[in-house]
C-alpha cells in the first residue's frame, strides 16, 4: 500500500467537486460508463505520481508500436524468453522470435496440433499481437534511478482481447505484483474480466467513475466490512460485475426475477430510463445486502427489487435500516407522522429517535400477536381463505422452533392481513383486531422508507404473486420454473396493452427502480 495524497478537479465533468484519494494498493482499477472522465482522471493521477517521484508510463490504445516492441524483445533476451514461454504455455502453440535475413526480429508461430508454422503478423489475430505488446510493457521495467517506484497506466487493455486473454493478462499482473513491491498498476477498463477482486483490500483499489458526478472510492474498510466481503468475494462472478460500469443496474434475488423484469423492461413508460439499465441476478437475499453495501461504499446508486421476506431478516434489511437516506427520510417525516407513531409507540419510545429498525421491531411485534391468536385457538367456522392462512401458519409452527422469528412466518401473516383483514378481525380479540389497519399502514410506511435507499420491496410477497397465469397466495412457492415459463410465454405473445394492464403493479415498481431521479 502506497500513501500519496492526490486531488483531481475536472469542473466541466464534476462541477466544484474534487476527487481525493490517499491509499493506493498495487493494483488499481478505474471503471465506469463512457464519458465519465476515466482517462482524464488517470492522466491527472499519472502526473501527480510522477511529481511525487515515481517513474510513470501511460500505455494507451496506441501501444502497438510493433517496431519498438520487437526492438525491446531483440535486445532483452530475458524478457523475450519469458514471453515466449508464457505465450507457448497459454496457447498450445510454440511461439518464438527469430531474426530474418535483414536482422529484423519476427514472431513465428509453430502450431503443434497441425505441424505447421507461420509468421504471426501474417496470419494471427489482433488479440495475440496485443497480448504480446501488453506483456512487453508489463515485463519491461523502466524505473529511473532514485525514483520511489514505477507506475504503469494501462488504458483499455481489453481492446481486441478475448475474455480469456484479459483474464490471463490480469493474472500476469498479479504475478508481477508478488515479485515487485515497488510497482503500481492502474487499469482503465470497461471489462468485467479485469475486476479481479480476490481480497477485501482489492476493493480499495477500485475507483468508480460516474456520469456528471465526482468519482468515488473506498479508502479503508472496517473490520466488519472486511469479514463480510471475505465471505462474499468468492461468489462474485463476471456477470455480477456489470454494476461497476453503469449507475443504472438493478439487482434482484433469483433468475426468475431477473428474466421477468428484463422482459418487462420494454414495457415501462419512459424508455430513456431503460437505456443502460440491466437486471442482475445475485443469487439470494443475503447477497442483495452485500451488493447494496458495496454500492453504498463505492458511491454507486444501486437499485434493488426484493421479496417481502427481506423486511424481516437478512443483511439487506440491516443495510437499508442504516442507510443515511432512510434516516434523512424519517427525519423529514417525524412531525407529520407524530400522531401515527403514537398509535404504537409508548410515550417513552416517542422521546427517542425514530429509526427504521424500531419501526420494524414494533411492526413484527404486532404481527406475531395476531398470529398467536389465530393459531392458539383456530376458529371452527372459518372461511376457506382463513382456513388456508391458519393451515399455512400452523405448518410453519410445526416445521420451525420459534417460528415467530422466521421470516416466512411473518411474511405469510402480513400476506393474510393484506388480503383477508376483515375475516381475520372477526376471529381475534377486538384489541388485536384494532391493530390490523395499523399493521397495514405501517407496512406501507416501512416500504416507502426503504425506497429512499432505492430498495423496492414487493408488497404482495415474491414475483410469483404477480403472475397472471396462476393463483399463488402465500410463501413459500413451489414449482417456480414451471410457473415462470407459463408467464414468460404470455409476455412474449400478448399485445403490449394487455401486458401493461396485467403487470401494472410490477411495471410501476420497475419504473421507480429505473428512474434516474
Amino acid at each position: 500500500m502506497v500513501l500519496l495524497d492526490t486531488k483531481v478537479k475536472l469542473p466541466f465533468l464534476w462541477g466544484k467537486a474534487v476527487f481525493k484519494k490517499s491509499h493506493w494498493p498495487q493494483i488499481n482499477l478505474i471503471v465506469g460508463p463512457n464519458g465519465s472522465g476515466k482517462t482524464l482522471l488517470a492522466q491527472s493521477l499519472s502526473e501527480q505520481f510522477e511529481q511525487a517521484g515515481f517513474s510513470v508510463r501511460f500505455i494507451s490504445e496506441a501501444r502497438q508500436n510493433q517496431q519498438e516492441q520487437l526492438y525491446l524483445l531483440k535486445t532483452n533476451k530475458t524478457i523475450r524468453t519469458k514471453i515466449e514461454k508464457v505465450l507457448s504455455d497459454m496457447f498450445g502453440k510454440t511461439i518464438i522470435f527469430i531474426e530474418d535475413i535483414n536482422h529484423e526480429l519476427i514472431p513465428i508461430v509453430k502450431n503443434r496440433a497441425w505441424n505447421v508454422e507461420y509468421m504471426l503478423e501474417d496470419a494471427e489475430c489482433h488479440g495475440l499481437r496485443d497480448i504480446i505488446s501488453l506483456l512487453v510493457s508489463l515485463h519491461t521495467k523502466k524505473r529511473h534511478p532514485g525514483s520511489l517506484g514505477e507506475c504503469l497506466f494501462f488504458d483499455e487493455p481489453e481492446l481486441h482481447l478475448h475474455p480469456q486473454f484479459q483474464s490471463f493478462f490480469m493474472n500476469e499482473i498479479r504475478k508481477e505484483v508478488r515479485h515487485s513491491s515497488r510497482r503500481i498498476f492502474f487499469l482503465i477498463s470497461h471489462s468485467p474480466f479485469f475486476i479481479d477482486l480476490r481480497t477485501s483490500e482489492d476493493l480499495t483499489g477500485v475507483i468508480a467513475c460516474h456520469t456528471n458526478t465526482v468519482p468515488s472510492t473506498i479508502e479503508t474498510l472496517s473490520a466488519e466490512d472486511e469479514n463480510l466481503f471475505r465471505r462474499f468475494l468468492p461468489r462474485f462472478n463476471s456477470y455480477h460485475k456489470q454494476f461497476f460500469f453503469s449507475d443504472n443496474q438493478i439487482f434482484v434475488e433469483g433468475y426468475t426475477d431477473q428474466q421477468m423484469f428484463t422482459h418487462l423492461l420494454p414495457f415501462i413508460s419512459n424508455q430513456s430510463d431503460a437505456a443502460g439499465t440491466g437486471i442482475i441476478d445475485v443469487g439470494g437475499k443475503d447477497e442483495l445486502g452485500v451488493f447494496c453495501k458495496v454500492c453504498a461504499l463505492l458511491g454507486t446508486n444501486s437499485r434493488i427489487i426484493t421479496d417481502l421476506d427481506s423486511l424481516f431478516s437478512g443483511k439487506l434489511r440491516d443495510v437499508f435500516c442504516d442507510d443515511i437516506r432512510v434516516k434523512q427520510w424519517l427525519e423529514k417525516q417525524r412531525d407529520k407522522q407524530d400522531s401515527f407513531y403514537r398509535t404504537f409507540f409508548t410515550p417513552k419510545e416517542m422521546h427517542g429517535d425514530i429509526t427504521m429498525a424500531k419501526l420494524i421491531y414494533v411492526f413484527e411485534r404486532m404481527l406475531i400477536a395476531v398470529g398467536k391468536e389465530l393459531t392458539d385457538s383456530p376458529p371452527a367456522a372459518a372461511s376457506p381463505r382463513l382456513k388456508l392462512l391458519i393451515t399455512k401458519l400452523s405448518f410453519l409452527l410445526e416445521k420451525h422452533n420459534n417460528a415467530e422469528n422466521v421470516d416466512t412466518y411473518k411474511t405469510v401473516l402480513l400476506q393474510g392481513i393484506n388480503t383477508i383483514q376483515d375475516e381475520i378481525a372477526a376471529f381475534i380479540t377486538p384489541k388485536t383486531a384494532a391493530t390490523l389497519p395499523v399493521i397495514k399502514n405501517l407496512a406501507a410506511y416501512i416500504l416507502a422508507g426503504a425506497e429512499a435507499a432505492r430498495v423496492y420491496i414487493l408488497p404482495r410477497g415474491c414475483i410469483e404473486h404477480y403472475y397472471t397465469r396462476s393463483d399463488i397466495q402465500y410463501m413459500p412457492v413451489s414449482a417456480k420454473d414451471k410457473l415462470f415459463r407459463m408467464e414468460l410465454e404470455y409476455i412474449q405473445t400478448a399485445a403490449r396493452r394487455s401486458v401493461r394492464a396485467s403487470f401494472r403493479e410490477l411495471i410501476t415498481i420497475l419504473e421507480k427502480a429505473c428512474s434516474k431521479a
